[in-house]
């Protein structure tokens, strides 16, 4: 498998297209802090996170902060990372106007500049995780957590890269590609997305000393409107899964 670094085409490319692409997706997308993923389904329904209250949180690819804003009201101690400087000039007016204030640090999730053991639980909805090389980004977390400390993240699954049509640009129930030495995905629009066989994350993880909670596949609600997909893929993902959320904790010796 490859790897990508923050001097690479990947990390480029991406930044510069989410730089672009920052004012209109935050125009159009619905996105909001304490609802995960495309289907916005509740943390109040999922507790993936739990109890934030006194934490140190790190949210990677944090964009305009919504989710960390949503935390910092109920009392977690949060930083935002970005690749995007256009994401966190979002990040900071909507922090203004909610009256809460937290350090945004600018940088890529595969070297965070953050000292060892600094947080408690560190998180991303659909955030760096998707768009950063996973064998940088997973040893980097490690780091960066306290000894039990929480990763969550959420975003595809392998199920749904292999069932997409990239030409139709729509999900259906064919294979469209090869399961195995599943890592990155190149998309016409600039964007480098990753992803791994369940047995790889697995694999990762326990390199990287932790241990595995749960595996939440989340099936779309049946009524479930959002402005990230259609009606369309919303009957595929009542089917199949389409986003996950991985929980993983280090290990605490």
């Amino acid at each position: 498998m490859g790897s990508s670094s923050p001097d690479s085409p990947d990390f480029e490319r991406n930044r510069a297209t989410w730089d672009a692409w920052s004012e209109e997706y935050q125009a159009t997308r619905d996105v909001r802090g304490g609802f995960w993923g495309v289907w916005s389904v509740p943390e109040a329904e999922l507790d993936v996170l739990g109890d934030v209250a006194g934490k140190e949180i790190l949210e990677l690819g944090c964009g305009a902060a919504q989710w960390s804003i949503a935390l910092a009201q109920e009392g977690a101690h949060m930083v935002g990372l970005d690749n995007s400087e256009r994401q966190l000039e979002h990040a900071r007016a909507l922090m203004a106007a909610a009256g809460v204030d937290f350090p945004l640090e600018h940088g890529p999730a595969e070297e965070l500049p953050f000292e060892a053991e600094s947080f408690d639980l560190v998180f991303c909805d659909w955030g760096a995780t998707n768009f950063a090389d996973p064998y940088r980004v997973v040893p980097e977390v490690a780091r960066v957590l306290r000894p039990g400390g929480l990763f969550a993240f959420s975003g595809a699954t392998p199920i749904s890269w292999l069932a997409l049509d990239q030409e139709a640009d729509a999900w259906d129930d064919r294979l469209h590609l090869d399961y195995f030495g599943m890592h990155r995905m190149e998309w016409p629009d600039g964007l480098t997305e990753f992803q791994l066989p369940y047995g790889e994350w697995i694999r990762l993880f326990r390199e990287h000393g932790f241990v595995i909670e749960a595996l939440i596949e989340i099936r779309a609600p049946e009524d479930a409107h959002s402005t990230f997909r259609d009606e369309k893929a919303r009957d595929w993902a009542r089917r199949w899964p389409m986003e996950q959320i991985w929980k993983v904790r280090r290990n605490p010796t």
